[in-house]
């Protein structure tokens, strides 16, 4: 699984690349604006993930800075990580 879940963050992570990179150098046509509308919702609901369970479990685990972030990034499989690193015995 953890192969899996590296997998899973790469291509999140190619996902977040493309649309940063359409911030900077937007693609042709109606494109951009639905790759701006993806990546408003994309950092909307990993925002979202990211305060519900650091406001249901923040207090329960020690998550380091870099942790935080990655549910920010990664979303779901960052959450999939940190289950496995911190609450797996």
């Amino acid at each position: 699984m953890k192969y899996l879940l590296m997998l899973a963050k790469a291509a999140i992570a190619f996902v977040w690349f493309v649309l940063i990179f359409n911030l900077f150098q937007p693609f042709p046509g109606k494109a951009a604006i639905a790759l701006y509308i993806m990546t408003a919702f994309l950092f909307m609901m990993h925002g979202l993930q990211s305060a519900i369970f650091l406001g249901a479990f923040g207090d329960k685990v020690k998550l380091s800075s870099w942790e935080k972030w990655s549910i920010l990034i990664f979303g779901i499989f960052a959450l999939l990580d940190i289950r496995r690193k911190h609450m797996m015995d």
